[in-house]
């Protein structure tokens, strides 16, 4: 249910016969809808984007779009056709990171040892493989890359993290099963 543009996460118990609505818990980044976390530099990136899809994307996507005027018919003109996507797809974009930059807080460099927060570099070893990772807790989904060990405060890995501290285990659930983890150093 939207309501005044927010999400309302609703049940429907089934009580003589009769849909009740009991509302939910909504999910927990829904508690802080207006905040996206994210260090300096992965706001810088985001900003640097955005300028780049204002500036030159728009303008290459406006030469594709007269150069394929000038081509004729428009209604069986497939590089027309493309470039109108391309044009969606930009302002898309540039949607999503205006309202993402809008939302963000920057979170610093984290100077605590004790405990895991967003900003942290974690390193942790798996117990079943008896291998040591290295990860970086960072807020925002948009800078969180699993392959480069950037993870995310809201992804599974990063929610068991979170608040944790030193020789602590912990354990992760995924689609893919339970991994168990053992925090060796925060810094």
């Amino acid at each position: 249910m939207c309501l005044n543009n927010v999400l309302i996460y609703m049940d429907y118990e089934d009580k003589n016969d009769e849909e009740i609505a009991v509302p939910v818990t909504p999910p927990s980044d829904m508690g802080n809808q207006g905040v996206e976390y994210m260090s300096r530099e992965g706001y810088e990136k985001l900003k640097a984007e955005l300028e780049t899809l204002k500036t030159q994307e728009r303008i290459q996507i406006a030469e594709r779009l007269e150069y394929a005027k000038s081509l004729g018919d428009l209604s069986e003109n497939a590089e027309f056709d493309a470039a109108k996507e391309e044009q969606m797809l930009n302002e898309m974009r540039i949607g999503e990171l205006e309202h993402l930059l809008r939302r963000a807080t920057i979170v610093d460099k984290r100077v605590s040892t004790t405990s895991i927060g967003i900003g942290s570099t974690i390193v942790a070893r798996m117990k079943e493989l008896d291998k040591e990772e290295t990860y970086i807790m960072v807020g925002s989904s948009e800078e969180a890359n699993p392959l480069t060990g950037h993870i995310s405060h809201e992804s599974p890995l990063g929610r068991a993290f979170l608040g944790r501290k030193k020789g602590e285990m912990i354990t992760v659930t995924t689609p893919r099963g339970a991994t168990k983890y053992v925090i060796v150093e925060i810094s």
